[in-house]
């Protein structure tokens, strides 16, 4: 193992990635969290219904879209 200590750069980068990572989880759970609420109405037996499954489908995606569109418009303001 390299014990030399991290350049300026280096600890950027890796705190940058960090915090994308952190993102990612925190996005993860919200949309775990928002969907579920959403689309699950009942106890959850051993598999869900068709219509939860649809449910939970089309809401991730409507979550990763709002979230794309939200990330491009920071971008776009930085």
């Amino acid at each position: 193992m390299d014990n030399s200590p991290l350049t300026s750069h280096e600890l950027q980068q890796f705190i940058s990635q960090e915090k994308e990572r952190a993102m990612v989880n925190q996005m993860v759970a919200n949309l775990t969290s928002v969907c579920w609420d959403k689309c699950i109405t009942s106890t959850p037996g051993s598999k869900f219904s068709s219509s939860e499954s649809s449910c939970l489908t089309y809401c991730a995606q409507r979550y990763m879209d709002l979230s794309i569109i939200i990330m491009k418009r920071f971008q776009n303001m930085q």
